[in-house]
């Protein structure tokens, strides 16, 4: 079994289409495409509008888009595709070689990514919803968004198949409808266009008092960018590119139009039921433009929410997090569902809705982490270009001297927004130590592994399989390895076959599971240890690959059998007779922190808090594997990583034994 899962033909080689393109709207852009619901109304905020502040908020708008996701994102992240797919782990996974310092980036990336997840569906709902206020100044739109919400996750369980082939035409029709909106307005004012000027931008932030801080809402434009990478996979670079120009012409025209309707309000404070992007539309269409907006943010949400499944898997094939419940609700590939974060992306979303309450105050706390993120891609970027493409040093320099530049400003200019998501903050940090802890637990684990020479056990697995003194304990015994070496093995895993009960078999089974740098690829090797007793079977799968070993070594059995280099009929005489295959059991070895060490504080607290995070959040590695369904033994093991030095302990004579004290008496005080 070598399949790889993509060729030459892959999809991020396929030529344009216009199915393409369509799927592209509904997937990649939904996020960045409701930003104009709230991007220039944070802009303009409580402040009197002038021209100063229009043209150049306007401004700024253009080229942050321009900067930050055509060149950077469109153009330049794009090209950095592990085998089709995008995202921070696909490039971390293509990096990860050129330095270990590469995994805080990638961490730090992915936790902040994970993070602003709680805060994009109520933001963008909520902006969708609040349009309604035109018509009802005085109405609460919080629970609303509580039921949109609710049943955007409840939906989840069951895969976005169907609906998902409406989203690409819902989103041709949101993108035709804000670009057409934007155009009849600036047919009124065509001086706006002036904006284009990137002046207008730098005098907005160098002479418009406090400018430079407005960068934090001029930021809000671009936070679909980083989900933009994350889904290559799905869509394609070049169908991607084609569909952003599209994309960004609707974009550009609707800001523009948002800021020719402000001009007509030149020193007026705009109240929250005057959202420059509703007023756009002719009264008659309102009602039309907002339910419009509501299915475009629930796609939009939708898009970012099976974004953090997919992150969290690969988080877990990479060892950055616990082993958690992976579901296939449908039979379209790489869609999955988790429920664990489902519901906990659910509770973060609800209390960030009832917290804020509304779209402006969470535009106050939205932006931080998405700059931190591109912060962290960039960094992972600049080691692709050097040390995969091999770019000349300066242009690398050069490049990311630019990006650089712009995110540490948006970043700068969002630092005013930490004290009002300081909840959020403790969220996504909590993820980032999470995905540290499990990765430095798992490491220390792996350096103490305790190994022994699997070449001298094998003549002792050859007689005990052989031994009639023996009660057989099934006829193919199969354990999970960590070795990756055929000459050694897990001490563990001989005191269980010898020592803690010998387990007689027809054939011994060692499984590993290794990693392999590209997304879906499965390949195995098979060792023959022992002719006819004893087998090691190598997996390497692809980060995005669920690790069902039992279907996997199912398939293995099933082609080494055709090929007649094994006979898995039973032994046992009535089912040999009938062809009967023989059964199969799988020992599973669980790991618990022995009390017989002594490490480091820094250790000790690593390990407790892995073990801690595993009890509460990790599911067994019996389900973790797919064995749920097989003969599955479990069997507890002291993990002791590093033991107490040796006791000193003097035996003595019996007639040298001091009588004992009797009960209840008195030892005199030295």
């Amino acid at each position: 079994m070598s399949t790889s899962g993509l060729s030459d033909n892959s999809i991020h080689r396929q030529r344009i289409t216009a199915a393409g393109v369509l799927v592209t709207l509904g997937i990649i852009f939904g996020d960045i495409g409701t930003s104009p619901l709230y991007v220039f109304k944070s802009i303009l905020g409580p402040r009197p509008v002038s021209e100063l502040l229009v043209y150049g908020g306007v401004s700024a708008v253009f080229w942050t888009l321009t900067l930050q996701t055509s060149l950077k994102y469109i153009w330049l992240t794009l090209q950095a595709d592990n085998h089709g797919e995008g995202g921070i782990f696909s490039l971390y996974s293509l990096v990860r070689h050129r330095g270990k310092w590469l995994l805080f980036p990638a961490i730090i990336g992915a936790g902040t990514l994970l993070a602003d997840g709680i805060i994009t569906p109520p933001i963008s709902v909520s902006s969708a919803i609040e349009g309604l206020k035109i018509f009802d100044p005085e109405l609460n739109p919080v629970p609303i968004v509580l039921v949109i919400l609710t049943l955007l996750f409840v939906f989840q369980q069951f895969g976005t198949k169907v609906v998902g082939a409406a989203f690409g035409p819902i989103m041709l029709v949101w993108f035709s409808t804000i670009g057409t909106l934007g155009l009849l307005q600036i047919m009124h004012d065509p001086g706006v266009l002036r904006a284009v000027n990137p002046l207008y931008a730098v005098e907005l932030l160098t002479q418009y008092p406090k400018g430079f801080w407005l960068l934090g809402a001029v930021f809000l434009c671009t936070t679909g960018a980083e989900a933009l990478y994350s889904d290559l996979g799905h869509c394609g670079r070049n169908n991607i590119r084609a569909a952003w120009f599209f994309v960004k012409a609707a974009l550009v025209l609707n800001y523009f139009g948002q800021a020719a309707w402000a001009m007509q309000h030149v020193g007026q404070v705009l109240g929250d039921d005057q959202n420059p992007f509703f007023r756009l539309a002719p009264d008659w269409g309102l009602i039309p433009l907002i339910l419009l907006a509501t299915a475009a943010t629930i796609i939009a949400s939708q898009a970012l929410i099976s974004g953090s499944y997919t992150l969290i898997s690969e988080a877990v094939s990479l060892n950055f997090w616990p082993k958690v419940r992976v579901l296939f609700p449908t039979d379209q590939r790489g869609q999955i569902y988790v429920p664990s974060i489902n519901w906990l992306l659910w509770l973060g979303c609800v209390c960030v809705q009832l917290w804020f309450q509304t779209s402006s105050n969470m535009e106050a706390a939205y932006g931080f982490s998405i700059t931190v993120a591109m912060l962290m891609t960039s960094i992972l970027l600049a080691q692709y270009l050097r040390g995969v493409r091999h770019w000349a040093l300066p242009a690398v320099l050069l490049i990311m001297a630019l990006f650089l530049s712009v995110e540490l400003a948006f970043l700068v200019a969002n630092v005013t927004k930490l004290l009002s998501r300081l909840g959020i903050l403790v969220f996504e940090w909590g993820l980032i130590c999470l995905m540290w802890i499990g990765y430095r637990g798992r490491q220390i684990k792996n350096r103490y592994l305790d190994m022994t020479s699997l070449t001298d056990n094998l003549p002792i697995l050859r007689e005990l399989s052989q031994d009639a003194s023996v009660g057989k304990y099934a006829s193919n015994l199969v354990y999970l390895t960590r070795s990756k070496n055929t000459r050694e093995i897990e001490s563990r895993i001989m005191y269980s076959i010898l020592r803690k009960r010998p387990k007689k078999a027809d054939k011994y089974w060692f499984l590993n599971i290794g990693l392999l740098n590209e997304p879906f690829g499965m390949h195995y090797t098979v060792h023959e240890l022992v002719p006819g007793v004893a087998y090691k079977v190598d997996f390497r799968l692809g980060f995005r690959i669920q690790p069902r070993i039992n279907l996997l070594f199912r398939r293995v059995l099933e082609e080494l059998a055709a090929k007649g280099e094994i006979d898995i009929t039973s032994r046992y005489d009535t089912l040999q007779k009938h062809h009967l295959p023989g059964d199969f059991r799988f020992v599973v070895l669980d790991k618990v922190l022995s009390y017989d060490n002594q490490l480091s504080f820094r250790e000790r607290f690593i390990l407790n808090g892995y073990f801690f995070v595993n009890r509460f959040l990790a599911i067994s590695d019996q389900k973790a594997y797919g064995l749920d369904t097989s003969d599955v033994v479990v069997e507890h093991v002291p993990l002791t990583i590093q033991p107490y030095r040796q006791l000193e302990l003097l035996r003595v004579p019996p007639e040298a034994q001091p009588d004992p004290v009797p009960a209840g008496a008195l030892v005199p005080a030295a």
